[in-house]
């Protein structure tokens, strides 16, 4: 999600992801600007430090600095990182595989809203946010319920006759996590569910 119209579609600017098959689905970015049911059984699992992947308007970023829950968010878009500063979090114009600050120290990296399909690849990703957190830190992620195909698409976002470039997302079950995290030199996972969102914590 990347570009103009992601940036649009964060102040208020409707826009529809769409798939290369034609399929066309509402991109629902209003839902990440206030809690979401089930963000207490991530936000409950942080410690301090917390790193904030792909932070989006930042909720839970701005929700863990309201803790006293040291939190970093991070995202490519520069209106996302300004909400998310708007909202009392600390946040960064950073790519994950760029240069992030306090490489191998965080002891929570979070990838939440189905973040895990960020670049898709999300072995690569894993690999990527391994080398970030601490010996013995927490990867939390969302993932999709069991049952759910694990998958790569490509999509972009479309608002009218306007579209973004394609781009990979990737979609990994629960029933799938374990053999991507294992993939991924991690050596532990495990699932759970919190008011209908499934949620994976990886080491």
């Amino acid at each position: 999600m990347i570009g103009e119209l992601y940036a649009d579609a964060l102040a208020g600017a409707g826009a529809e992801i769409e798939y290369v098959d034609g399929t066309r689905v509402t991109l629902e970015t209003a839902r990440w600007f206030e809690p979401i049911d089930g963000d207490e059984a991530l936000l409950s699992r942080c410690a301090s430090p917390t790193l904030d992947i792909g932070s989006g308007p930042g909720r839970l970023t701005a929700a863990l600095t309201r803790r006293g829950i040291g939190c970093l968010g991070i995202d490519i878009t520069p209106r996302a990182v300004a909400l998310t500063r708007r909202a009392g979090g600390f946040a960064l114009l950073r790519d994950v595989f760029e240069d992030i600050p306090c490489s191998g120290r965080w002891e929570t990296a979070l990838l939440a809203d189905g973040n895990i399909g960020i670049g898709g690849n999300p072995e690569a990703l894993l690999r990527r946010v391994r080398q970030l957190i601490s010996p013995g830190g927490t990867i939390l992620a969302e993932v999709a319920p069991p049952g759910t195909k694990s998958r790569v698409d490509r999509v972009r976002l479309r608002r009218g006759r306007r579209t973004g470039e394609w781009f990979g997302w990737a979609t990994v079950s629960a029933g799938d996590i374990r053999r991507v995290a294992l993939a991924a030199g991690l050596t532990e996972a495990h699932c759970w569910t919190a008011h209908g969102r499934w949620l994976a914590g990886l080491r």
